[in-house]
């Protein structure tokens, strides 16, 4: 391990990645904000009962993988392990309890205590969005389609949407009893971590990813049978709409996702160029309880990782941003003639150019070094000669051709030519 690399899980991002980065976000403000969402920026960490309530005290993040610590007024603190509930959180401050719709986008770090994998640290990055305040199956597949126009905006051809309904509060007792009934004849067969969410939280046993797990869980019967007339009308409702919008998707029952929150609508994005169990986006419709709240407030949201839309991005050979290249390299020799450069490069940057230019004495060589590095369409150069002639030399750096421009003349032949 080098000497200061940083903790296992997390990674530095430098300027040549970068631009894909803020590639994707730049396409998801554009995008979102046309569907009428506005960013929203809360901060990393947040008192930890707002994920204990929000999340679910039994779910697997609260239980397991978050990083929790107390301040010095001895308030237990907790990073944020996902985006939801801290939007939520700021949301009580509006008036959406009142039934105001607020649609708001969101990105930034995450944090969880668990083993890193493919596209998963421990500091992780999401883009998400959530629509809070109104509930409704057309509002559902709104939501699903933009994240699909995301997608699609970013370069990212060949994602699979999966879809499927938790149904509401009324239904859970039912369906429950239908999986446990069964998961209790065969949980002796089952991995251990099925054992404990027999009784802890038994839909996360449809998603367990354990090869002795998965003929059982296959072999599970349809808990959708017991749910209410009005649950399913309005998943039917979400399907007839996102046909209507061009948006593929599956149906299965076995996506439940691992929260507790989730009502109605849930669905997971995935690609197969990361594998098929791997996830890049999810989300769905959710109730959430937060401090201080009598009733819980409605929305529907998702969140995609960025590490792994980068991923994706790479398998599918999509363009990379290029990094900011300099218009033009202005090449000094003596003091006199760095100093001009930077008053030059000063008026060419206030007039939007990307200027780069050396500051330090070094040689000419040295300098032509530096100019081809930094991909610069022309090359500006100026020695003592040229600043007894009152001129600079500019060179077109693609075919090498060159020609003399009076100082006078500088500023406008460069903003017309760079």
């Amino acid at each position: 391990m080098a000497a200061f690399a940083p903790p296992p899980g997390t990674a530095d991002i430098f300027p040549a990645e970068s631009g894909s980065w803020r590639f994707l976000e730049n396409t998801a403000a554009k995008v979102f904000s046309a569907y009428g969402y506005g960013e929203l920026r809360t901060p990393i960490f947040e008192y930890t009962e707002v994920f204990q309530r929000g999340l679910g005290g039994e779910t697997e993040v609260v239980q397991k993988e978050m990083y929790t610590f107390e301040d010095r007024g001895g308030r237990s603190l907790t990073l944020r392990p996902e985006g939801t509930a801290g939007v939520m959180r700021a949301l009580t401050n509006t008036d959406v309890a009142n039934g105001t719709e607020q649609r708001v986008f969101y990105y930034g770090p995450m944090f969880r205590g668990e083993r890193p994998s493919a596209g998963r640290r421990r500091q992780f990055h999401q883009i998400g969005v959530e629509n809070v305040g109104r509930c409704a199956a057309l509002i559902d597949a709104e939501c699903i389609a933009m994240l699909h126009n995301f997608l699609i905006s970013a370069g990212i051809t060949g994602a699979v949407f999966t879809i499927n309904t938790r149904g509401v509060a009324a239904d859970r007792a039912p369906a429950e009893a239908v999986l446990r009934e069964y998961f209790s004849k065969h949980i002796n067969e089952m991995c251990p971590d099925c054992r404990t969410r027999l009784e802890r939280n038994i839909w996360r046993i449809l998603d367990c990813k354990q090869e002795c797990c998965q003929p059982i869980i296959d072999s599970a019967p349809s808990y959708l049978d017991s749910f209410s007339e009005e649950s399913k009308a309005y998943f039917e409702e979400v399907k007839a709409a996102l046909t209507r919008l061009n948006v593929p998707f599956k149906v299965s029952s076995r996506l439940v996702r691992g929260l507790d929150y989730y009502v109605h609508t849930v669905f997971e994005v995935t690609h197969d160029a990361l594998g098929e169990q791997i996830a890049i986006a999810g989300g769905g419709r959710y109730e959430l309880f937060l401090p201080g709240e009598k009733r819980p407030l409605p929305g529907v949201g998702f969140a995609t990782g960025v590490e792994r839309l980068l991923m994706v991005r790479e398998a599918l050979n999509a363009p990379v941003p290029d990094a900011a290249k300099a218009d033009c390299y202005l090449i000094g020799l003596g003091a006199a003639a760095r100093m001009e450069n930077l008053i030059l490069a000063d008026t060419l940057r206030k007039a939007g150019k990307n200027i780069a230019l050396e500051l330090e004495e070094r040689s000419f060589k040295a300098q032509m070094r530096a100019a081809n590095r930094s991909q610069a369409a022309y090359t500006l150069i100026r020695g003592e000669s040229e600043m007894e002639q009152h001129i600079a030399i500019v060179k077109k750096m693609d075919d090498g051709s060159q020609c003399e421009v009076a100082d006078k003349d500088l500023e406008k032949y460069l903003l017309e030519h760079i």
